[in-house]
């Protein structure tokens, strides 16, 4: 016996994807990374009831970017799972709450990048409820003001896929890139 936990959730199966966002197979996450295979992921930005963002530390666990922070909450798209039964099933198990309203879809695009390439829709979803994120996920968390998020760009190690999904977001906010620029 090792003292070494699995990584988490090695073996669910995922849609393999094409470059137009086409299932094309399945195959196991942990294959699916391995091989570089194009698949789908949801990243929901949680706010609560002040606006403050949802932030957390991923754990050492994690299968694709573990002990980094994340300003979404979210994950993979299980084969035959829509983007919006992912968002609503992700959210809710990482923010360890039930009856959270749907999250509203924003928009998509590919991410290639450190990790391998993903069709990632990202979604926003405010959570009035009290949260408990699930210890097996979130190793750290907390509600930070959206100026506060910006100042830890530079300063924390971020999961780069939610990086590039948060550049996006704001840049369609506020015409601003993740500099403020």
């Amino acid at each position: 016996m090792t003292d070494q936990l699995p990584p988490l959730g090695a073996d669910e199966v995922l849609d393999i994807v094409d470059e137009h966002d086409r299932v094309v197979g399945q195959a196991p996450r942990g294959a699916v990374y391995a091989d570089g295979l194009l698949h789908r992921c949801v990243f929901v930005q949680a706010r609560d009831a002040r606006g403050r963002i949802f932030v957390h530390r991923r754990t050492d666990r994690k299968l694709v970017f573990p002990s980094r922070y994340d300003m979404f909450v979210g994950g993979v798209v299980g084969a035959g799972e829509s983007y919006d039964e992912a968002a609503l099933r992700e959210a809710e198990e990482e923010l360890g709450v039930s009856g959270l309203p749907a999250p509203t879809p924003l928009f998509r695009f590919l991410y290639r990048g450190p990790g391998g390439g993903w069709w990632s829709a990202v979604y926003e979803v405010r959570c009035d409820l009290p949260v408990s994120p699930q210890e097996e996920e979130v190793a750290w968390w907390d509600f930070l003001p959206e100026e506060e998020v910006a100042a830890r760009l530079g300063e924390w190690d971020w999961v780069p896929d939610g990086l590039e999904a948060y550049a996006r977001l704001r840049e369609r906010r506020t015409g601003a890139g993740p500099s403020g620029g």
